[in-house]
């Protein structure tokens, strides 16, 4: 069972439309933590795009996306995840949202507990917010 813990949205305090975005990527993070790869579906736009720490090329596309989530997810075992510090910015029909976070996982008989942070770009359109890119990385020092 993964533990999930995040920072309430206080950089997001009174307005509506922030807490919306954020509850998208909080929904997100719960699915691909949980190992619900199916509902990724829901969150990422067809034409992602997203750099991570772990593959050498961007990936690009919805299935690309899905598909290395889902890689890291099945080979981890993980056990916690929390977010920090998130900040959510929109303009408009695209949200800007940043967060530092950490994760533990074993694999391959190896603990690790990793800080880092993310930066999503999200779209609004047919009424939904859609993460359109996704850069992570360690979080340094």
């Amino acid at each position: 069972m993964v533990e999930t813990l995040c920072d309430e949205v206080a950089m997001v305090a009174a307005d509506s439309e922030d807490k919306e975005v954020w509850q998208v990527v909080r929904a997100l993070n719960d699915a691909w933590t949980r190992h619900r790869g199916a509902d990724l579906k829901r969150f990422f736009h067809p034409r992602m795009i997203a750099i991570t720490a772990t593959d050498a090329r961007r990936l690009i596309g919805r299935e690309a996306c899905i598909a290395s989530w889902l890689a890291f997810a099945e080979s981890a075992e993980i056990s916690a995840w929390a977010e920090h510090d998130p900040r959510v910015e929109v303009f408009g029909d695209t949200a800007i949202v940043t967060y530092n976070y950490t994760l533990e996982f074993s694999m391959q008989g190896q603990h690790y507990h990793v800080k880092g942070r993310d930066m999503l770009t999200l779209v609004r359109e047919f009424d939904n917010w859609w993460i359109a890119g996704d850069h992570f990385s360690a979080l340094p020092g």
